[in-house]
């Protein structure tokens, strides 16, 4: 066989450098945001036994950890609040005094470059751990709307910089958009949970942030897992009402809806590689069965390469040092 009759792809990989050049795909600190835990007290830092490295903080932890991500370039955290008390409405969502209004507050004030999202549902506040109000065990799509209105004008009123619903209720970005637009909050954006699917992934999330069921499941709004036709729809219904950045969950089980997202819609898009994935390769790290550095770097190179603009990720401090 002549040497002009096939391609040597080898040709370009044996140099490290023109291996770097040539790259398709590339991750940098911009693409990260870190998702945090935030509760009340002070000097509190309890670590979640399910998660290795990550903890539940009090707002003054929370300003001490978020000096070191600022420090490492990491441009946004996204903040999940634990309340003091928690009843069927979720009052503490919605209180000016709220524990994420709080944290909000503190930050902006503290570190004003830092973009501060703020996830927006009921599952850690209410006392029956639905993301939504609850009638005979019942889940009430249109009457909670009107509590998540409740939740982002006192998010943005404290000085949020994005909201992230998560809830998946049907209606629930219109229902965000309209509140904050009558408000003067129309430059607010919207990064919707567009295709959050019921997962089995969300376990050490659950612990972290003490939001598990107290009856039921999630699969009554939650995404079925088998399906890809539906995400699609989903997300173009979140176009329609108004966000800004739709969001797959989880994202490495789900890279082929990440890629038909982005391919559809060429969105800003978002991928939320969740606590399940997390934990899953700090535990097969922690046994030596991988190399951590390289599999955090290759499970959000995949992430990346899917389509993702944007990888909210609990090894965002890692890969800020590693890069």
């Amino acid at each position: 066989m002549k040497n002009n009759e096939f391609f040597r792809f080898r040709r370009l990989r044996q140099n490290p450098v023109i291996r770097k050049m040539i790259q398709e795909t590339t991750i940098s600190v911009n693409n990260l945001i870190y998702p945090m835990f935030v509760t009340f007290g002070n000097n509190i830092k309890n670590p979640v036994s399910s998660m290795p490295g990550i903890y539940q903080l009090s707002i003054d932890k929370l300003k001490e950890e978020c000096k070191t991500i600022v420090d490492l370039g990491i441009p946004a955290v996204l903040l999940f609040g634990i309340p003091e008390r928690k009843d069927l409405t979720g009052s503490d969502a919605f209180s000016d005094d709220g524990i994420i209004q709080q944290a909000i507050r503190v930050l902006k004030k503290e570190y004003p470059q830092l973009l501060v999202i703020t996830d927006l549902c009921l599952c850690e506040y209410t006392s029956h751990g639905h993301c939504g109000l609850v009638k005979d065990e019942k889940i009430l799509n249109d009457e909670s709307l009107a509590i998540y209105q409740k939740i982002a004008l006192a998010q943005a009123k404290a000085g949020t910089d994005m909201i992230a619903p998560s809830d998946m209720m049907d209606g629930r970005v219109l229902a965000i958009r309209d509140i904050l637009d009558r408000n003067d909050f129309c430059d607010i954006p919207i990064m919707s949970y567009s295709a959050k699917y019921a997962s089995a992934l969300y376990g050490p999330f659950r612990e972290a942030a003490q939001g598990a069921p107290k009856f039921g499941d999630r699969k009554s709004h939650q995404m079925d897992i088998a399906n890809s036709n539906e995400a699609i729809r989903e997300i173009e219904q979140d176009i329609i009402e108004g966000t800004d950045i739709i969001m797959v969950k989880p994202a490495g089980f789900y890279l082929d809806i990440i890629y038909r997202a982005k391919q559809t819609f060429q969105m800003p898009l978002a991928a939320y590689q969740v606590s399940g994935e997390y934990s899953m390769i700090k535990a097969a790290t922690s046994m030596g069965w991988l190399d951590e550095e390289k599999i955090i770097i290759e499970s959000l190179t995949a992430i990346r390469r899917a389509g993702a603009d944007l990888i909210i990720t609990y090894f965002a401090p890692q890969i800020a040092k590693f890069l």
